[in-house]
């Protein structure tokens, strides 16, 4: 077993610096070493922060240096393909957040080159850690509620991202909706057939510019013949509303609540609670869970359990969503 774990963090904005206060000083057994940004000046305060004594914005002082084990990559979509397969050739793991790549090329580009290195990639799916949701997989496994034949996803975000951002993420279906599509899959347990997407702009009129919707609906068929509903909004004034359900032949589950604590309010003639404000609350302990299980991989030589072949199946799904959405026609996959 590897004692440590030496990290480098490439992206430190609202995700980038989650991931590295965890490796920082929550995970035994990872240590980091770099913080890389975009801005020097941005690594720099992020690294004095966490008390990491490197800090630079340029990648390939890590990808040259010896002495670092991993990269933990929360840098933008456009460049993960790079970034992974300069990785895979320094021999360094790689912990990736979603999605894997911008396109299936480059996906297929960045599977080669991790299997050519013989290095891990995991990818960011941090729902498939989150408590709730792995009991309900556990759950469905031990045929609680049968067998699974719907999921239906809620994604809400609280309002949208900069237009900065929305011009160069790859659309709803890409970031946002992609993490449903994965949990979907790793519920149900099959693999998808069929994709029919729908979505309009109803809060956000730039998005039209970028061919993005705000308001966003995916059915989904799988092979063994279960189905799926996702819903994307960009619209959640009222918080982070993640929550999941899963039909069975025998029952349901259903997964999460937007409630953040477990107290209510109770005045008169009226009752409250208070609503989850972030993805950072929503998932704090997920995050956390994710990268421990890739520093222990990493320590212990195993391959994580959702590797950049979930990462391409997944993108697969998103892609197959956008052109849907486009084309307004069935996808089959």
């Amino acid at each position: 077993m590897k004692e440590k774990v030496r990290c480098a963090v490439i992206g430190v904005g609202r995700l980038g610096f989650v991931h590295a206060k965890n490796a920082a000083t929550c995970i035994r057994g990872a240590e980091v070493v770099t913080i890389v940004a975009s801005r020097k000046e941005r690594a720099e305060k992020v690294a004095r922060e966490l008390g990491v004594q490197c800090w630079t914005n340029d990648p390939q002082e890590v990808f040259d240096n010896p002495l670092i084990d991993a990269v933990i990559i929360v840098s933008p979509t456009k460049t993960h393909a790079e970034l992974i397969i300069q990785a895979a050739r320094s021999k360094k793991h790689i912990f990736v957040d979603k999605p894997l790549t911008e396109t299936l090329e480059e996906a297929d580009e960045v599977i080669k080159a991790i299997a050519e290195n013989n290095v891990y990639c995991q990818v960011g799916f941090m729902r498939r850690f989150d408590p709730c949701y792995a009991e309900a997989k556990r759950r469905i496994v031990r045929g609680d509620i049968g067998e699974p034949i719907y999921f239906k996803g809620v994604s809400r975000d609280p309002g949208s991202p900069p237009e900065d951002y929305i011009k160069t993420s790859g659309g709803i279906f890409l970031d946002l909706c992609i993490h449903e599509y994965d949990i979907a899959r790793f519920l149900l347990g099959d693999e998808v057939k069929s994709v029919q997407s729908f979505g309009r702009v109803l809060v956000h009129p730039f998005m039209e510019k970028y061919n993005d919707v705000d308001q966003a609906m995916t059915f989904i068929t799988f092979k063994k013949g279960a189905a799926a509903n996702v819903e994307g909004s960009r619209n959640s004034t009222f918080g982070y509303d993640v929550r999941g359900e899963v039909v069975g032949t025998e029952g349901v589950i259903q997964i999460g609540s937007i409630q953040h604590h477990h107290n209510i309010i109770m005045t008169k003639n009226k009752s409250y609670h208070d609503n989850i404000p972030d993805f950072q609350t929503k998932f704090q302990g997920a995050f956390l869970l994710e990268l421990e299980h890739f520093i222990d991989c990493v320590r212990n030589d195993v391959k994580p359990f959702v590797d950049e072949i979930d990462g391409k199946i997944a993108l697969e799904i998103a892609v197959a969503a956008t052109e849907s959405f486009k084309k307004k026609e069935i996808v089959y996959l």
